[in-house]
């Protein structure tokens, strides 16, 4: 039986970073050469495996949706060689790039997963070593033809993960849906399906830099804040509510956000609790939002959210259609 053809891009991140003088920095090269040293990615039952090292590499803290384009463009560009692919990527803002990812690879019939580590992949104890040889052998031997993020032994979706501890190896959750796969003793499959060999054409959408806001609620917080970052060229603001997506009911408030939604601008709301859903018919600090143009994000974490007004955002599609698409479920990201 042949083997897989798995491309691994490795866009930045800790995983290959080189011990300095003064600190850990990414050094081009140095991550093929530590793989090249480790006899357990030539495994027999390992995949064939490419790597290409990204120039420059970047640090996950200054991606960009542009960042995300390039990614998205050299899936496409090489997807009709490989079998799957494996994206090396820093742990600050993997979710968001695994989110934007699964509204832009339309189409996907091939496995996808990205991943990295907390400790650089040449140091002792890395986590790197097991991120990267079990995601190698997912997309190999359990292809499931969506978006992934793989870490510490969980597979998840990617546009339902969230980083959730910021130095520990257990760094990622998908607190709204369960994982996908776990790697135990025997790789155990949950809700991921492993996809069935296809000539389906992938399509890439593309994705440009948009204007959004980000609110955080917190009591007292002055309705001038919202005022301010609702000018142009605001396009889109989500707002993060307390419990189920309740909002003061403040009238100056309300007024405001009355006034963002007639000129277009796209409000959604979502928790700020870390599991949950929003429903803003149960409270009438939430059906004051809802009555006032704001619309519910679901179950949608930030990340899913953000990158999902991004893609919708540059379709240049009218705001109600925005609006409309936002609480439709188009890659998994939300439960109706």
């Amino acid at each position: 039986m042949s083997k897989a053809n798995i491309y691994i891009a490795y866009t930045g991140g800790t995983i290959g970073m080189k011990k300095t003088d003064i600190g850990f920095v990414p050094a081009s090269g140095f991550l093929t050469e530590c793989i090249q040293a480790m006899p357990e990615f030539y495994h027999e039952e390992m995949p064939n495996f490419v790597i290409q090292e990204y120039s420059p590499l970047i640090d996950s803290s200054n991606m960009k949706p542009t960042d995300w384009q390039q990614i998205a463009n050299d899936i496409k560009a090489n997807y009709d060689k490989y079998d799957g692919f494996v994206i090396l990527h820093g742990t600050d803002t993997m979710a968001y790039t695994a989110s934007a990812l699964s509204f832009m690879l339309q189409g996907l019939s091939k496995p996808v997963i990205v991943t990295g580590s907390q400790i650089p992949l040449s140091q002792l104890r890395s986590d790197g070593q097991t991120n990267l040889l079990n995601s190698l052998y997912l997309a190999a031997h359990y292809p499931i033809a969506e978006v992934c993020l793989y870490f510490n032994n969980k597979l998840f979706r990617g546009n339902r993960s969230t980083k959730a501890h910021a130095d520990g190896f257990d760094a990622f959750a998908s607190p709204n849906f369960p994982m996908l796969a776990e790697a135990g003793i025997k790789i155990s499959l949950k809700k991921g399906v492993v996809c069935q060999p296809s000539n389906k054409p992938l399509e890439v959408a593309c994705v440009r830099p948009q204007p959004i806001g980000v609110v955080t609620l917190y009591p007292g917080i002055s309705t001038e804040i919202f005022v301010n970052i609702l000018q142009q060229p605001v396009k889109a603001l989500i707002l993060l509510t307390f419990g189920v997506g309740n909002a003061p009911e403040d009238p100056a408030l309300l007024q405001t956000l009355k006034e963002a939604d007639e000129r277009g601008i796209v409000l959604v709301n979502l928790t700020q609790c870390f599991q949950g859903r929003v429903n803003m018919s149960g409270y009438a600090t939430g059906t004051g939002l809802k009555r006032n143009g704001v619309i519910s994000g679901a179950d949608m974490t930030i990340e899913a959210a953000l990158a999902k007004l991004h893609y919708l955002l540059g379709k240049d599609l009218p705001p109600d259609e925005i609006k409309r698409q936002m609480q439709l479920n188009l890659a998994g990201e939300l439960t109706e």
